[in-house]
């Protein structure tokens, strides 16, 4: 047992070994999620997240040490974005031709998303950090997190609650609008995308390249809207 402690103090001083444990973790849980059919329950973030917090609780690595050798994921996400911008490329005339209603449906979704969190948390009796903290879930992490900061909230639970808003809006969300009887491809797709960020873009992109233009665009136009209204609501009716 001493040498297999000895042999993970030095492995854990690598940075490449929670890099190769953060792709392996994936790749496992793409594995199974294609095993099942990408049955969307199997969501191969979800068991990646689950599976890596599990090795790092047994382990009793922290997270500043985890995210050193991980940081090169977190950095490709930036390119990751900005490479939506190819699929809203080849949908520009569309989306020129739905501009009102694009906006008009960011806009409720973006106050919906907001106010029903945090209605939920004070009907509940949460305090004014959860409060704070709930509220730009549906925002992408580094954008949801500054709200929260901004307002007073608390960003670690913030990170939190988005990661978790997006799997589960992944998860469910197309089997939701299926029983809705929602068809159209740029309605699911920005749906998606205000509602569950940058994983449910990703998993409207497996789905329809068009739901993914639209869920990409809906992601990065919901970020502005609460980043401007959430703040000017609390402070508004606080």
């Amino acid at each position: 047992m001493n040498n297999l402690r000895d042999v993970w103090v030095y492995l854990s001083e690598n940075p490449l070994l929670h890099l190769t444990m953060t792709l392996a973790a994936y790749l496992f849980g793409h594995a199974v999620y294609r095993w099942r059919g990408f049955n969307p329950l199997f969501n191969p973030v979800l068991f990646a997240v689950t599976l890596i917090v599990i090795i790092l609780l047994v382990t009793k690595t922290s997270y500043q040490t985890y995210f050193q050798g991980a940081q090169f994921v977190h950095f490709l996400l930036g390119p990751a974005t900005v490479a939506l911008a190819v699929p809203l490329y080849n949908q520009i005339e569309r989306v020129r031709r739905s501009v009102v209603p694009i906006l008009l449906s960011i806009l409720a979704g973006s106050l919906t998303a907001s106010i029903s969190a945090i209605g939920i948390v004070w009907a509940l009796g949460g305090s004014r950090e959860s409060l704070l903290s709930i509220g730009p879930k549906s925002v992408t992490t580094p954008v949801a997190m500054g709200i929260a900061q901004e307002l007073g909230g608390l960003p670690s639970l913030t990170a939190a609650l988005v990661i978790l808003t997006g799997i589960a809006g992944a998860m469910l969300g197309p089997a939701l609008m299926n029983r809705l009887g929602i068809k159209d491809w740029a309605a699911r797709g920005l749906a998606m995308g205000v509602a569950s960020h940058g994983i449910g873009t990703a998993r409207a992109l497996q789905v329809n390249e068009a739901a993914g233009a639209f869920s990409g665009l809906a992601m990065g136009l919901n970020a502005l809207a609460t980043a401007i209204l959430l703040p000017a609501l609390w402070h508004a009716f606080r």
